[in-house]
């Protein structure tokens, strides 16, 4: 699909896909003709670079595990000290909080095999920690660990937006979430009844 696109093409369509993707969480259903004036080009010219709207989604579908891909590539495990991974992640995956909902709950990923296929392998490093952290006691080991990320993903989408509207400083964000995940909403001062 993108490898015979030139390098100014390709930039240009993944500025595009990011525009479509902050308004398609906001508004699924959007139009074409919607995305391409969200995006600040003429219909005619997002028609260039995707011919329907089904496969704008699958462009957006690898756009999404293309970009979360490139960023977990540059967080470390050391499966020794695998508790420091998953702050890390959240930390560098807030900002992508728009490509994780989209891989979370597009429809058009789950019934594509090869972006459900790409996704599932993008999960993988994280489901492997998250089962580390389970052997070491972090997380409890009945957990189901597929429950673990996705509750993980829903956080990361829902800081994100929380952080875009302004009712989250960006700086406490990531230690909310890890809190959030490692510890719910328990009172650690009590167990009142």
């Amino acid at each position: 699909m993108k490898k015979d696109m030139t390098a100014m093409k390709q930039i240009k369509l993944n500025a595009i896909l990011d525009e479509a993707t902050m308004l398609l969480i906001e508004k699924p259903n959007a139009s074409m003709a919607e995305i391409a004036e969200w995006a600040g080009i003429g219909i005619a010219t997002l028609h260039r670079y995707v011919e329907s709207r089904e496969q704008l989604m699958i462009h957006l579908g690898f756009r999404a595990i293309e970009v979360v891909r490139e960023t977990m590539e540059e967080i470390p495990l050391n499966e020794e000290n695998c508790e420091n991974y998953i702050p890390e992640l959240i930390e560098a995956l807030i900002p992508l909080g728009d490509k994780i909902y989209f891989l979370a709950h597009d429809a058009s990923v789950n019934y594509n095999p090869e972006i459900e296929g790409a996704d599932q392998k993008l999960r993988e490093p994280v489901l492997h920690v998250i089962d580390l952290l389970q052997q070491k006691g972090y997380f409890r080991p009945e957990v189901d660990k597929g429950w673990i990320m996705n509750v993980l993903y829903s956080l990361l989408f829902l800081t994100w937006q929380e952080v875009k509207n302004g009712n989250i400083a960006k700086n406490s964000a990531a230690a909310l979430v890890i809190d959030t995940l490692y510890h719910g909403f328990k009172n650690p001062g009590g167990d009142r009844k």
